[in-house]
């Protein structure tokens, strides 16, 4: 009988992983990982290779344990209500996984609109705390669905803000902004250009650059030789799969 650590890797899988991997040797600041793959990678870096990370309830207590996604925690280490939340985020100390509606190659982040603001498409959620978020401590993102509409040349409302905004803007906006990683179904994504401009990181197994070109509406950095994902370990698929994960909710939200 095949073990559960001998099988291969899903995509989610590996987009738990390449989600794991932005908060790798982060030291002592909080998680807040926004949707299931992300709060499954939270949960394995602290396992694993960054022992030190804080991760919350979701509510208002720092929680000393690993539950499982959506289990409860046992142990709480402080108290962390919204309004020292607001406080943790002014100072820096916090790596934000959030999702996008729309995303374009510098970064800008909608989850407000669709269409026009004075008269949209769509409601979304509204800017919520992006804005705060990418100004004042590291932010990435987590997009489960890479295509064209959420890829975009242009968003049609920016509540996460982008290098170029923050440009725009000047020092009160860029002294603390730190757009780390995006990652998709697809694959690995940074701004490591000399225009901050979106570059491809990695692919994840069995995706082309030829499909994520497809997928994307704009322009891509290419590097000559875009590398792989990295597999995950022994060790990580049965933390995955065993303890943080055991009803595999992660392949909900990702299709493969």
């Amino acid at each position: 009988m095949t073990s559960t650590t001998e099988r291969t890797a899903t995509r989610a899988e590996y987009c738990v992983i390449a989600c794991a991997e932005t908060w790798r040797d982060a030291g002592e600041i909080l998680a807040s990982p926004m949707g299931t793959v992300p709060a499954v990678a939270a949960r394995l870096a602290k396992l694993t290779f960054s022992p030190d990370l804080l991760l919350t309830d979701g509510e208002a207590l720092l929680i000393g344990d690993v539950p499982a996604v959506g289990a409860a925690s046992t142990v709480t280490e402080g108290w962390l209500p919204y309004r020292r939340h607001l406080t943790m985020v002014m100072g820096g100390r916090r790596h934000v996984m959030m999702g996008a509606s729309q995303i374009d190659r510098f970064g800008n982040q909608n989850i407000s609109c669709i269409g026009d603001w004075e008269r949209p498409k769509r409601q979304l959620l509204g800017v919520r705390g992006a804005p705060v978020n990418t100004l004042n401590n590291p932010v990435s993102y987590w997009i489960p669905r890479h295509s064209p509409r959420v890829f975009v040349a242009k968003v049609d409302m920016i509540s996460g803000v982008g290098h170029d905004s923050a440009a725009a803007a000047g020092p009160s906006a860029t002294r603390f902004h730190d757009l780390r990683r995006v990652v998709s179904d697809l694959g690995v994504f940074d701004f490591a250009t000399p225009d901050h401009a979106m570059r491809l990181v990695s692919l994840h197994p069995g995706v082309t650059v030829d499909q994520v070109r497809e997928a994307t509406g704009f322009e891509l950095s290419l590097p000559n030789d875009v590398p792989v994902t990295r597999e995950p370990t022994a060790e990580e698929l049965r933390l995955i799969r065993d303890v943080v994960d055991p009803n595999g909710l992660r392949d909900r939200e990702v299709r493969a």
